[in-house]
């Protein structure tokens, strides 16, 4: 998920504290005195956190025996914030996170197991696929629980439609996207006039690639005998190529954006001097806000291959172990993530909502701003492997990154590409082998 510029992060701690141990959430002695329940959001788009915002005072209006505190943090140091909190006793009861984080916390014990807590009306609205990617193991051998999945990023190309129209291409569907190799020919088609057909920012690589790698079933792990090592086979070479391909081979891709964060080629895109961008639905919002007024884009799905699954990492709420109020946490979590919550916050943050209820919300299908084709791109969404693997982040970020970001630079070969990430990878993970 999106990690964003730094918010008051201090106030996590200040405010967890301020309350009292035990997920700063203790009930005052007076009888009478209202249940204290602290919530960390780490919503920061102004939309979403006014949503945020919006549903707590909902609730604190409808509740006044179970009172929500809003606590603003960041996505930029969260994990550590909550490592400090956990450890001292001070965590919020309510814990916005994203579900890669969750796998430590929960064999640390830091996290409340809610497979038995869930009301049945939630889990029903919520599709399996998107449990699984908060199914965890326990760190003694069983499987739990450790949040409520709420939002999800998918990929989806964003296209100057003059550009499109004008290539003869045939445009997409959600139910007949490109293939990779018609996006290819595509980007062939719009590279004239010393503009180009796609622009791939790679600054980040690790989280795209990986996750439009299941497209050819690339899952770059694999576990045998309870142990997990690094995989980099031709199911996980076939995104890494083609994008290669488009940079050095077919020449349709920007060099310009390569070393670029995925918002940094917009200014060229509206000049058109690229036609498509691959990027995460959220970015929508930028180009919905801050294009020219005479610009037409338009949204359209992630290209296929053998199939068009794609990773899913959700957002996530959990309860910390150590609150005191988990039934009153849970029921707060109940009405903060029902279908018509869940819409309000997709809409609010440009993602798309795991509740079914949500996804069928005349503003998640709308074709203004391409909800319809971002919301359809969830049915590809499966967990992503690499959500299960201890170690990824380190693998991430000392090995994927910098490896990908010299294959896309042209400076190592695909196989060398292969070897680094496998052979160094496996050291990293070895690490932590149980």
């Amino acid at each position: 998920m999106r990690i964003t510029s730094a918010l008051a992060a201090a106030a996590i701690l200040t405010l967890a504290a301020a309350c009292g141990g035990g997920g700063g959430a203790q009930s005052s002695s007076a009888p009478n005195e209202p249940v204290k329940i602290n919530f960390l959001s780490l919503a920061w788009q102004k939309e979403s956190v006014a949503a945020n915002k919006q549903l707590v005072d909902e609730w604190n209006k409808a509740n006044p025996n179970i009172q929500v505190t809003y606590v603003q943090g960041s996505w930029d140091n969260v994990n550590d914030q909550l490592v400090t909190q956990f450890a001292g006793g001070t965590a919020p009861d309510v814990i916005h996170n994203d579900s890669p984080a969750l796998a430590g916390f929960a064999s640390d014990g830091y996290l409340l197991d809610l497979k038995d807590k869930l009301p049945a009306e939630l889990k029903s609205d919520i599709p399996q696929p998107a449990w699984d990617t908060v199914t965890f193991d326990d760190g003694k051998g069983q499987q739990g629980v450790y949040g409520v999945p709420f939002l999800q990023e998918s990929q989806v190309i964003i296209a100057n439609k003059k550009l499109l129209d004008a290539s003869g291409a045939r445009v997409p569907t959600s139910d007949n996207p490109w293939t990779w190799d018609e996006f290819s020919a595509a980007a062939k088609k719009m590279t004239k006039d010393g503009n180009f057909g796609v622009a791939w920012p790679m600054k980040s690589p690790v989280n795209k690639t990986l996750n439009l790698a299941l497209n050819f079933g690339g899952t770059f792990f694999q576990t045998a005998d309870g142990k997990t090592t690094v995989k980099v086979g031709p199911e996980e070479r076939e995104v890494l190529q083609r994008i290669h391909d488009q940079l050095y081979k077919d020449k349709s891709a920007d060099p310009a954006a390569l070393g670029q964060g995925t918002a940094d080629p917009l200014p060229a895109f509206y000049k058109g001097k690229f036609a498509l961008l691959p990027a995460g639905v959220y970015l929508r919002q930028q180009v919905a806000e801050q294009a020219p007024k005479d610009f037409e884009w338009v949204t359209l799905p992630a290209p296929k291959g053998t199939g068009a699954q794609q990773g899913a990492v959700s957002q996530t709420l959990s309860i910390a172990q150590d609150s005191k109020h988990a039934d009153e946490a849970m029921k707060f979590i109940a009405f903060f993530l029902n279908g018509a919550n869940q819409a309000k916050l997709a809409k609010g943050d440009w993602l798309l909502p795991t509740s079914q209820a949500a996804a069928a919300d005349p503003a998640m299908t709308t074709k203004e701003n391409g909800w319809d084709v971002a919301t359809a791109s969830a049915k590809n969404l499966v967990v992503a492997p690499f959500l299960k693997v201890n170690g990824f982040d380190e693998w991430k970020t000392k090995v994927a990154t910098p490896v990908l970001q010299e294959y896309f630079a042209n400076k190592i070969t695909i196989d060398q590409t292969a070897a680094k990430l496998v052979e160094d990878g496996n050291k990293v993970l070895e690490r932590y082998q149980r």
